[in-house]
């Protein structure tokens, strides 16, 4: 079996999943161990792995969604914990005092918010301080999730150009450039992007606008004064605590700084923060383990969904050892593709392979912008590694052969790629903010897609007319 034909089935692969996601068939968690499973079975018949070999990818999917699923528990947890003591209660009167009625505000903060977040180039930690700040707002003023979501990631992949960020790193060690400078190069494109981005939460906030958000818009007065049953306003009674406020929101600061400071793994700061919310908040065992319980539901469902995405991770993207290094380490070190015939290929990059054999035959000399227009149909299918590692080279080879540079080429992936990095499911970081906004899949990349697309060509035009890519 070739690359080519494993390339066909990696991409009916993905296909297959998206379709369903989008036709409500099967939950993610299924859909992600379901279709990879089927293709791991059909490489083992025709002898390109064995089942030893996919036991290993599957092994190597978890050593990448592993420590997310456990950041997801316990983060979800915390805030949980934080939202029962009634912290973000406070927190949401302060900031509605500021906002008033004005929908298109908090878009604007929604975004200003996201952007500062995402200075340090994370997207999990970015998720975890917008979401769970600016989802008691939009339900106040009854305005979408999916909205918050859209809003949040447009930005984060703006200022995903940082050369700290992962995407404008990796291209840089493939071009063998210092990531600063790359960054330089694009910096006029970030501006645009920030200022675009800032648009786009004007024209979101106007479209919820319209549709009746806000405290007195058409929405809530359809639906009416929200009563609350006396047991359930018991119930918050006996978890409410006032005058812990200052304590609680000191303690979320603290977790947030750990986690910018990125010395220890990303979950260990809200291990931490549960355990001291806990004993402090909560000190009787029977109401730690009531409140733990009220958020295990949550937790579960995303769990499961992240241990699907690792299978789907790991047949897909891993590949197996080869002379003690994994084939996409080889890419790396080698800046250069994997051999077409390589044993150890990865299905991605037998899709990279694919990719490169289909468009250059066309539309070779325009291969920067074609690649600009497809960053983001193909963002979801690559992972940011297999992305940049394993299609970078490749196209770069391409584009030399009719006398294109390398840098051009690079910016269109950089840019245009990055507007779509938080709407793919094979990066760990979204299935974190669907899970924390209560978001489905399939509703934000359906509310998110066509936006997303529209951002990066109009990014790519801007590089374009200022001269950083060639027409």
């Amino acid at each position: 079996m070739n690359s080519i034909v494993i390339g066909i089935l990696g991409i009916i692969t993905i296909v297959a999943i998206v379709v369903t996601l989008f036709k409500s068939k099967m939950t993610p968690a299924l859909a992600f161990i379901c279709y990879p499973t089927i293709l791991a079975i059909v490489l083992v018949i025709c002898g390109y792995y064995s089942f030893d070999d996919i036991g290993t990818l599957i092994k190597g999917g978890f050593s990448s969604t592993g420590p997310t699923a456990a950041l997801f528990v316990f983060s979800v947890t915390y805030f949980g914990i934080m939202t029962d003591a009634g912290m973000f209660d406070v927190i949401v009167n302060w900031l509605m005092k500021g906002v008033g009625d004005n929908v298109i505000a908090v878009a604007v903060m929604t975004c200003v918010l996201a952007i500062i977040g995402h200075l340090d180039g994370g997207g999990a930690s970015t998720f975890l301080i917008v979401v769970p700040s600016m989802l008691p707002i939009y339900k106040k003023m009854h305005m979408r999730a999916t909205s918050l979501l859209r809003i949040a990631v447009l930005a984060m992949g703006v200022m995903n150009l940082m050369p700290w960020a992962g995407p404008t790193m990796r291209a840089a060690s493939v071009l063998g450039i210092e990531a600063g400078s790359l960054w330089h190069t694009i910096i006029p494109v970030q501006i645009f992007g920030i200022v675009l981005a800032l648009a786009h939460a004007v024209l979101t906030g106007f479209q919820e606008k319209k549709r009746g958000a806000g405290l007195k818009g058409k929405l809530a007065q359809e639906e009416g004064e929200v009563v609350v049953t006396e047991q359930a306003q018991e119930q918050k009674n006996e978890l409410v605590r006032p005058k812990l406020f200052v304590f609680n929101l000191l303690l979320t600061l603290a977790v947030i700084l750990l986690l910018i400071w990125d010395k220890f793994p990303s979950y260990y700061p809200f291990m931490l923060g549960t355990l001291i919310s806990l004993l402090v908040n909560y000190r009787e065992l029977k109401l730690m383990k009531k409140v733990i319980n009220s958020h295990a539901e949550a937790s579960m469902m995303m769990c499961t969904t992240l241990m699907g995405a690792a299978v789907l991770m790991g047949i897909m993207v891993k590949a197996v050892p080869a002379d003690g290094a994994t084939a996409l380490n080889l890419a790396i070190s080698a800046k250069v593709s994997l051999p077409t015939g390589a044993e150890t290929a990865s299905v991605v990059t037998c899709m990279a392979d694919l990719v490169s054999r289909i468009l250059p035959a066309t539309l070779g000399r325009h291969l920067p912008l074609v690649i600009g227009i497809l960053s983001v149909p193909l963002a979801l299918a690559f992972d940011t590694d297999s992305y940049f590692y394993g299609m970078l080279p490749v196209m770069i080879g391409i584009g030399a052969s009719y006398g294109v540079k390398a840098l051009p080429i690079a910016i269109a992936m950089v840019v245009c790629r990055n507007c779509a990095t938080f709407i793919s499911p094979m990066v760990p970081a979204t299935l974190l903010g669907l899970g924390l906004a209560d978001v489905s899949i399939k509703d934000h990349i359906k509310n998110s897609f066509l936006y997303v697309w529209a951002f990066s060509i109009l990014c790519m035009i801007f590089a374009a007319i200022v001269g950083i890519m060639p027409l």
